[in-house]
């Protein structure tokens, strides 16, 4: 294997800035934009779109999330001298034209972007996003974007489906950084909770970045730490409160009830405040209902491996939980499988005919007809269709010509849009345990060209 230059220090370092972009990418999708060069075809506009073939297990719907950092992507790809040099010293370059190394340094975004606003509620086969552009930069996007919009997308709809079963009155808290696959995919994690309708994060970084007031407790290990040096559980409370007075305090280290029982003992005399209790073990349910017996007036938390399907069963089983913190399940498990794929180049409509992935051709819209805030039917038609009665267009035009055409939503706003759009879904297709997708109809100009195109390939 031929290696490149040797790194520094700081380029050793496995921290992404806007400055990488270009590089963060998979190896194929540069010697296809070599080829497209070298064969003179880099000029012909191309158009390709984000998709999901299938939801992903027991899920009716997906929330579209994380076109914010596609874009900023987009805007920031660039190809350094540098980062030139280092391709060149891989030898992989070495037969391809001069062009392709040109084009690389006067690489700056230039076509359109559609896409469906953030926190919109999508079925498979709908585009999330469609990218119309000079072939070789199309194609160079598809990894970065693809990663950013199954990540947030992924842990959006798994916030928003917790945020459905829990109730709007709960409150929801991100904790998920110690389990995200990565630093920065804990940032993704965190944003995309709260834009799906978590309160807030633990992620001291998120939080600020998104200008936020970051939320948490204490660990077992205080506890365990300040009752082996000095003497007590009891101790270790009064000392968090010494520093963080009336803080949330983790009860369930030891003895959960008899923590319960001391603390409203305390509570009594006047001795403490307190703003919460968390409870991370045991037989949740019960143990909810006994310390809000014990502590009837304080808030009661909830964690540890927690999802949509074990908070459905605390509330059934009848437990008494103010707020729950969601770490491991939301930001782990199985992967959304969102793919990208070319639907026309130089204006003829192209599809993918593999057995089990097979894609329409030609660009896209998605036309939604609500009836009373309510879901009625989703059409899935080419982009020059128009809208029939009752009928909105969901992918929107947020790129023109390589220009942003408006800032990016807010947290705040993105949050509202996903309650609506759960709100208005099927109550089969919110359904956790055996959902019922809502079926898209597609277009008759769209059923057409896929068995022209069908039958030619």
């Amino acid at each position: 294997m031929t290696s490149t230059q040797p790194l520094t220090t700081d380029d050793r370092r496995l921290n992404v800035s806007p400055e990488d972009y270009s590089l963060l990418t998979d190896l194929y999708q540069l010697t296809m934009a070599a080829c497209y060069i070298g064969e003179g075809l880099e000029q012909q506009q191309a158009s390709f779109e984000l998709f999901v073939r299938q939801l992903p297990d027991r899920f009716g719907y997906l929330i579209a999330m994380g076109l914010e950092q596609a874009i900023e992507y987009i805007e920031n790809l660039r190809f350094s001298d540098e980062q030139i040099e280092s391709l060149k010293g891989t030898g992989i370059f070495s037969q391809v034209s001069d062009r392709f190394w040109e084009t690389l340094a006067e690489m700056r975004f230039s076509g359109n972007v559609w896409a469906v606003p953030e926190g919109t509620a999508v079925l498979a086969n709908e585009p999330l996003l469609r990218v119309e552009a000079p072939l070789w930069q199309a194609q160079l996007l598809e990894t970065y974007i693809l990663n950013v919009l199954n990540t947030q997308s992924l842990i959006a709809t798994r916030a928003a489906r917790i945020r459905d079963v829990a109730g709007e009155r709960a409150l929801l808290l991100e904790f998920g950084t110690r389990r995200a696959f990565g630093p920065g995919a804990s940032l993704f994690a965190a944003r995309a909770s709260l834009a799906a309708g978590f309160n807030s994060t633990s992620n001291v970084l998120a939080a600020f970045k998104l200008g936020r007031k970051p939320t948490g407790t204490m660990a077992h290990s205080l506890v365990q730490a300040l009752k082996a040096m000095e003497g007590s559980e009891s101790h270790a409370f009064t000392a968090f409160h010494h520093h963080f007075p009336g803080a949330p305090l983790l009860i369930d280290t030891y003895d959960t009830v008899a923590a319960a029982r001391q603390i409203a003992h305390r509570l009594e005399t006047g001795e403490m405040d307190l703003h919460g209790v968390r409870i991370d073990s045991g037989d949740i349910a019960a143990l909810s209902k006994e310390v809000r017996s014990i502590l009837p007036d304080i808030p009661i938390f909830a964690s540890g491996d927690l999802d949509e399907w074990e908070i459905a069963r605390l509330l059934a089983d009848g437990a008494i939980i103010d707020g729950y913190g969601v770490g491991t399940k939301l930001v782990s498990g199985e992967a959304l499988n969102g793919v990208y794929k070319l639907v026309e180049v130089d204006g003829i409509p192209v599809m993918k005919k593999s057995s089990g992935k097979q894609t329409y051709p030609g660009r896209k819209q998605v036309f939604r007809r609500l009836k009373n805030g309510q879901w009625v039917g989703d059409r899935l038609t080419l982009s020059d269709e128009t809208a029939e009665e009752g009928e909105k267009p969901l992918l929107q035009l947020v790129v023109k010509d390589g220009e942003i055409l408006k800032p990016s939503d807010s947290l705040e706003s993105i949050s509202k849009r996903t309650t609506a759009n759960v709100a208005m879904l099927p109550r089969e297709a919110r359904d956790i345990h055996n959902p019922k997708t809502p079926q898209v109809r597609v277009s008759a100009a769209l059923d057409d060209l896929t068995d022209k195109v069908s039958q030619n390939l």
